[in-house]
């Protein structure tokens, strides 16, 4: 775990520091959020060129719709799946895909300038200044990753990668959760009176583990559009196990590229996860630990109980996209609880 960098600065300089990360984190939230929803309304592919630089600016006139819609015109996915689609409903694509690929470089903006400005004023320690600077570089990957995600849908077969996919997702995971995990340095600078239970202590981080890891296989079932099969729940049609499940060679495929698979993985996950957390807050409530931590452990099983229910309606009303869209915001919302259990447990 991280140390305690936090540790020479004033009250003033933290509570800035703080209001500045918890901005960034609330607009990478946001921004995981709306690419599903992007995702979920088919817009991903609707701008088929990246302009880091001049892409903020949209068409202004009818003329440069125009260009622009020609240019999607020429793409797999207009000829293979939208075809006939006129430049209203395009625009209507469009808009999604944009508003993502703008919120991504706002992030980049507002990370960027007051980081420099937190250099200047020597506001920072080294140790997070490096930590900081990190955090930047991994978030330009990630927009080279974006770009290269979509790429994988602009050749041939009008559909991501969902190795790609999952990918971009795991990265914003990893961002998001490592600039909470400095968040929590600055709002939570003091050790806490009440040390928890050793075993408390090292089921945290498997918890948070196993949390995680759904989340990526979740990544899988939106690459593969798999919601959309075996509407049902608890069995996949009328088996308990997906049908054809290992029908792919070799048989590791099925993990990643089988449609049922991949859907029951995401199940059995989801339940496991959901069964763990039940262990961990039965364990841990009888166990001497700081008030934060028991809020955190407490609030932990009510998010895990209904995101799990946000799952099985999404899958039984065939993915409505505000119901997915609460879905994954619901999934972030786990993993900001489940690290703020690991944080407090470790650092409290």
């Amino acid at each position: 775990m991280m140390p305690d960098y936090s540790a020479h600065m004033d009250d003033p300089a933290r509570r800035q520091i703080a209001a500045w990360l918890m901005l960034c984190c609330a607009m990478i939230f946001a921004m995981v959020v709306l690419g599903g929803v992007t995702r979920l309304t088919g817009s991903g592919l609707s701008m088929v060129e990246w302009d880091p630089i001049f892409g903020v600016v949209p068409p202004l006139n009818e003329q440069q719709w125009e260009e622009v819609f020609t240019k999607y015109r020429a793409s797999p996915e207009y000829q293979k799946v939208n075809i006939g689609m006129d430049l209203h409903g395009f625009k209507s694509i469009y808009w999604f895909e944009f508003a993502h690929r703008l919120l991504g470089r706002s992030i980049g903006v507002a990370f960027l300038l007051p980081l420099l400005y937190f250099a200047v004023r020597r506001m920072l320690g080294r140790p997070l200044l490096v930590r900081l600077a990190a955090a930047f570089v991994l978030g330009g990957l990630q927009g080279v990753l974006g770009w290269y995600m979509v790429k994988s849908g602009l050749v041939d077969r009008p559909h991501v990668s969902q190795y790609r996919l999952t990918a971009h997702l795991s990265l914003a995971l990893l961002i998001y959760a490592y600039l909470l995990w400095l968040l929590f340095d600055l709002l939570f600078p003091a050790r806490a009176s009440m040390p928890a239970a050793a075993g408390v202590r090292r089921a945290a981080p498997a918890v948070l583990g196993l949390v995680a890891l759904t989340i990526v296989s979740g990544g899988f079932v939106a690459g593969l559009k798999a919601g959309f099969a075996y509407n049902t729940f608890p069995k996949m049609g009328d088996q308990w196990l997906p049908p054809a499940g290992w029908m792919l060679q070799p048989g590791w495929r099925n993990l990643f590229e089988n449609i049922a698979t991949v859907q029951f993985d995401h199940r059995l996950l989801a339940m496991l996860t959901l069964a763990s957390i039940v262990t961990f807050w039965l364990y841990a409530r009888g166990s001497s630990m700081a008030r934060p931590a028991r809020v955190g452990v407490h609030l932990l099983l009510l998010v895990a109980i209904v995101q799990v229910s946000m799952g099985i309606g999404t899958l039984l009303l065939h993915v409505p996209v505000a119901l997915a869209a609460a879905h994954q915001a619901g999934a972030l919302v786990l993993l900001s609880a489940a690290l703020f259990v690991v944080h407090r447990l470790h650092k409290g």
